[in-house]
């Protein structure tokens, strides 16, 4: 079993949810205008790639092949979905190379074809941390705690024309880490509770075919913009959640009747004030009370290395897709970030199974930075989907 502090271990949870790969030599974030200035959210998991397709993609999947994982990626394309109903599970066992056995994520999705122009989705994320013992300063066990996280959101989606469509999401999200426990530290006693909040998506995606067997799909998605999420009763010890601003494209081509490629490219921006130099208290002061909108709005422009800052906190995905007959499909990609704003840089693989109604998908990250001991190292996604055709 787990033993940490209350405090050590919220602040290590956020870390762990982020797959932070660093190390002794890679400073981890203070809040000081430092080289490495990491932006830090509450429930990071609501970024994390929770499907076995997206994730063997290089986590690219704005503009991806519509399916019933694209509330993650990009709600807007659950109208082109081709399918009248499906359902789907993923398994991710998470950190598995800290030896940690009992942290989990699952993702489930389904959505409904209402008619030729609408599709509606229902989401459910849950990320459970297993057993932690809860200890005081001086190492004494108080309780055990089933520190846990989900995410539930309801989408619809519609088509504004043969080649565009729009879609809105709305989320319930509840961050439980400490399971009301108390923290001590230096004497001060904070009392905890579970952190709730309620967020919006809104995606647009455009998709249409080129010549003769060759397909263009652009796609934009703003995801988790919503209230800030509070363990405490301190209204200026509030976290930010992880809005994002996903874009990029796909290019498909069909080579013939059973072998089909696909290309694709994302580029990924948090919607969260980067933390401002240390010294500054306005500064300070307006990052822990600003809303959530406002936060998002100064993203663009606030980093206190100034645009150069601001270009670093860009991550870009690339992935590639080969399905032979529509049965069997090879995919890969990459995922890079700078080394100041966390420095996650790994490669992706992972195979796909269609037969009849059923699928299944499989993904696997290889890290490419130089730490030798990469909490992300041999994680593993596995998904099962079923899927009903539309009758003719």
């Amino acid at each position: 079993m787990k033993r940490l502090t209350l405090l050590a271990l919220i602040a290590s949870l956020t870390v762990a949810a982020e797959a932070q790969t660093t190390s002794g030599n890679n400073t981890s974030w203070t809040g000081q205008n430092t080289e490495k200035n990491y932006i830090s959210t509450g429930m990071p998991i609501l970024l994390i790639a929770p499907d076995a397709v997206g994730s063997a993609l290089g986590d690219a999947g704005v503009a991806s092949t519509p399916d019933l994982y694209s509330a993650h990626w990009n709600n807007a394309k659950f109208a082109f979905i081709e399918d009248e109903m499906g359902v789907g599970l993923t398994y991710t066992p998470w950190l598995r190379n800290l030896k940690v056995g009992d942290m989990n994520l699952f993702y489930l999705s389904g959505f409904y074809r209402i008619n030729n122009r609408s599709t509606a989705a229902l989401g459910l994320t849950y990320f459970t941390l297993g057993d932690i013992d809860n200890t005081d300063e001086d190492g004494v066990s108080l309780q055990t705690i089933h520190p846990n996280e989900f995410a539930i959101d309801a989408t619809y989606s519609l088509m504004l024309s043969d080649v565009l469509s729009i879609g809105a999401s709305g989320r319930f999200i509840r961050s439980d880490l400490t399971n009301g426990a108390v923290i001590s530290q230096g004497g001060e006693h904070t009392e905890t509770h579970a952190a709730n909040s309620i967020a919006a998506d809104l995606g647009l995606y455009y998709q249409k075919p080129l010549v003769e067997g060759q397909m263009l799909a652009l796609g934009v998605h703003i995801s988790n913009l919503g209230a800030k999420l509070s363990y405490s009763d301190d209204d200026n010890d509030k976290e930010y959640l992880p809005a994002n601003l996903r874009l990029g494209g796909r290019y498909s081509y069909t080579i013939d009747n059973y072998n089909k490629v696909s290309a694709l490219v994302d580029v990924n921006k948090l919607l969260v004030p980067t933390p401002p130099a240390k010294g500054d208290t306005e500064a300070w002061n307006e990052y822990k009370t600003g809303s959530s909108v406002a936060g998002a709005l100064k993203s663009f422009g606030d980093a206190p290395g100034g645009m150069t800052e601001e270009f670093q906190e860009l991550q870009f995905s690339v992935g590639a897709e080969y399905w032979y007959a529509d049965m069997f499909a090879v995919r890969a990609g990459y995922f890079y970030e700078h080394e100041n704003k966390g420095g996650r840089k790994y490669a992706t693989v992972g195979v796909g199974l269609r037969y009849n109604m059923f699928a299944f998908d499989l993904s696997y990250l290889i890290p490419t930075t130089t730490i030798s001991t990469s909490p992300l190292a041999n994680t593993i996604r596995i998904g099962l989907t079923l899927e009903m055709q539309k009758a003719k």
